[in-house]
């Protein structure tokens, strides 16, 4: 396989300021937003010789944040916890804390975002 299997990814969110705020302040990076002819997205950092999937959150009539359905996005993260305390104070909710998957593949956490999105962190310590 050449290429990682999920190339792109999109939230979809109620309010995109809120929204834009929110991972911004979890993540501590700069989502840029764009207009296509009434639909917004949000893009997240993206380096295109780095590892991954690069995608956005996605303000637009079809789109609905989900809590319990659909797609469930894997954030890698560094440090599960500090994250996870970021998404309190942004007014975030833990679903479930920093679980052990398994020794080989590491931990993992959920939060709903301020949309009512299901989303999760990945780290390997």
């Amino acid at each position: 396989m050449e290429n990682n299997v999920v190339g792109w990814f999109e939230i979809p969110v109620t309010d995109m300021e809120r929204a834009k705020k929110f991972y911004e302040t979890v993540f501590e990076f700069e989502i840029q937003v764009q207009d296509f002819h009434g639909t917004q997205m949000g893009w997240f950092p993206f380096n295109e010789s780095a590892p991954g999937a690069a995608g956005s959150l996605v303000k637009q009539a079809d789109y609905e944040p989900s809590e319990d359905k659909g797609v469930l996005i894997y954030f890698s993260a560094s440090d599960i916890i500090s994250e996870l305390n970021r998404v309190k104070a942004a007014g975030g909710k833990i679903i479930q804390e920093k679980t052990l998957i398994a020794e080989d593949i590491g931990y993992m956490a959920l939060f709903l975002d301020l949309e009512g999105n299901r989303i999760a962190l990945h780290c390997r310590e």
